[in-house]
């Protein structure tokens, strides 16, 4: 439940979605949303979902917030060495008055629902949530999975109970020694991460409006080039 930022004694600030309203009201993101990680790929998204009206964010991540975060994910200097989900949440506060649910913790067996978003940074992590939370999960209705390195990002869509989606999203999986090996200075800047984040709500909202979603989606911010896959999925849902 979003919570009023007050100003004075009288008046009261509450965000006005009126722009928006003819893309995706806040009525139709009352789904819940888990986000997988806050670092590159989670804080932003996290932060975009909350500024379009997604009301029932949860967020998990074990991580403190390093030096090296500061200038690839949405944190402050005064961050440093907090817990990731805990300065992530007073950050969607401030920004938005959304109170979400912050959880230092990894994900691996943990009963997940509605939309996943996976946005952790090795593939051996990425084995465990989709091995223990979400394969053949009938409670995920959809699963995210963000990838990102130096100027490129993936995005895979899967319906986790769909055995021809869950085929094809396991043929995306390998071992993290078979993982491009970008150097360190290479790995992350923040337009890339600003840029996921983007394609991943706008993920978001298709789903919620019951609009086709890609499976696979390739963006290379070098070459101003994409590859969008040819194979849809046509997704409807009602929402309450």
């Amino acid at each position: 439940m979003s919570r009023e930022t007050q100003r004075g004694s009288s008046e009261i600030i509450t965000p006005d979605y009126w722009r928006q309203l003819d893309l995706v009201t806040p009525g139709e993101l009352t789904l819940p949303v888990t986000v997988v990680g806050a670092g590159g790929i989670g804080s932003p998204t996290a932060l975009a979902l909350a500024k379009m009206g997604c009301s029932r964010l949860t967020v998990y991540d074990p991580d403190l917030v390093e030096p090296h975060n500061l200038p690839n994910q949405f944190y402050r200097l005064k961050d440093s060495a907090r817990p990731k989900v805990e300065a992530l949440r007073d950050l969607i506060r401030s920004f938005t008055g959304l109170e979400i649910v912050a959880l230092q913790e990894a994900v691996s067996q943990q009963r997940l629902s509605g939309l996943v978003i996976s946005g952790v940074d090795s593939m051996s992590a990425r084995q465990a949530i989709w091995q223990g939370a979400i394969r053949y999960r009938s409670t995920v209705e959809l699963y995210i999975d963000a990838r990102m390195g130096a100027e490129v990002c993936r995005i895979y869509s899967v319906r986790p109970s769909d055995p021809e989606d869950v085929r094809a999203y396991e043929s995306t999986l390998y071992d993290d020694n078979q993982a491009t090996d970008d150097a360190c200075t290479a790995q992350a800047i923040i337009y890339n991460v600003l840029s996921i984040a983007g394609l991943i709500a706008s993920q978001v909202k298709k789903y919620a409006k019951g609009e086709p979603l890609n499976r696979e989606i390739i963006f290379d911010l070098k070459t101003l080039s994409s590859l969008v896959n040819g194979v849809y999925l046509i997704i409807r849902r009602g929402l309450s």
